[in-house]
């Protein structure tokens, strides 16, 4: 297991380096560049123009540009945002926390909903209470997250909901104690959460109810249950620890996923996270900015595909990694 894990922790670079050169290459195909804009303005100069082009490499051919971003890099600089005017690094910290912060209330939400709801329409196969449940899951599974968005703030904005539609604190926050302050939060939280993890609770739900009902027709579950064994321990000591391993997979690339799976969700609710500085800074080209948050994105599927493994590795003792 040791070495399956270095072994793949050195592949983060190939594959980084492979992410990195096609993306900067596939940005380079759209007209202009960051300074375009700027060079509008009757207030900048051509000289001034001419001496950030040669300060950014932007007076280079691109593989020479790429090749000193990548120095760059190496060196733990991503390089400078023209649209915000400093650097990469410093820019990504601002939204990260709040993308992680959404992302990782959302997953554990959908996480601790859908196992117990999936391991109940599982075991009470074709009541009432599993027709409806796979019917929502259905509906869940099918409405695009934008648009649950959307609905959601009409509503609120319809209705009168105490829910703001958009930021992450109020403008007094600052003047709050801890605990108005962890209010207002959960308050600004409450509505990118809910269409976040509906979509995590919808899937997962059929994939535990799917995948149970696999496993308690093994020939073992019926053993079990001839050996007199009550039903509770078939359940869940025996089935549903063989019918969770096929979710640790799903719950690695949703790791991987976590800054972009929001992007969309962050857009429409006005969430300052990742998603929504990633679409501004492909709007206004700004390369650098662009690399930062896909370098960032890329180490995080990596890791969430390698912690997926060693969870799966760990929860099934049939499974080994040389």
């Amino acid at each position: 297991m040791f070495r399956y894990i270095v072994r793949r922790i050195l592949y983060i670079f190939p594959m980084l380096l492979g992410i990195s050169t096609l993306s900067f290459f596939i940005m380079q195909l759209a007209p202009g560049d960051a300074l375009t804009q700027m060079a509008l303005s009757p207030d900048i100069s051509v000289e001034v123009m001419e001496a950030m082009k040669a300060r950014f490499w932007l007076d280079q051919p691109p593989h020479m540009q790429y090749i000193r971003w990548l120095q760059q890099l190496l060196k733990g600089d991503m390089g400078h945002s023209f649209l915000w005017h400093a650097p990469v690094l410093w820019v990504i910290k601002q939204r990260l926390l709040n993308t992680l912060l959404l992302t990782t209330v959302s997953l554990l939400i959908g996480w601790v909903i859908a196992i117990p709801i999936g391991i109940h329409s599982a075991v009470n196969q074709y009541s009432w209470s599993d027709k409806v449940l796979t019917f929502l899951a259905f509906i869940g599974v099918s409405l695009p997250s934008w648009f649950f968005g959307l609905l959601l703030l009409y509503l609120t904005t319809k209705r009168g909901w105490n829910f703001p539609i958009g930021g992450m604190t109020s403008v007094d926050f600052a003047d709050l104690t801890f605990w108005e302050k962890a209010a207002d939060l959960a308050r600004h939280m409450f509505l990118p959460v809910v269409v976040l993890s509906t979509g995590t609770v919808a899937s997962l739900m059929r994939y535990m109810r799917s995948n149970l009902l696999d496993v308690l027709r093994q020939d073992y579950v019926t053993t079990a249950r001839a050996k007199g064994l009550s039903n509770r321990v078939v359940i869940y000591k025996h089935a549903v620890r063989n019918a969770i391993n096929p979710l640790i997979t799903i719950f690695g690339f949703q790791l991987g996923g976590i800054l972009g799976g929001a992007a969309l969700t962050e857009i429409v609710m006005n969430w300052p996270g990742i998603g929504s500085l990633m679409l501004n800074a492909v709007q206004g080209l700004d390369y650098y900015l662009v690399m930062g948050n896909l370098i960032i994105g890329g180490v995080m599927l990596i890791l969430g595909n390698l912690i997926a493994d060693v969870l799966l590795a760990v929860s099934d003792p049939r499974i080994r990694y040389e």
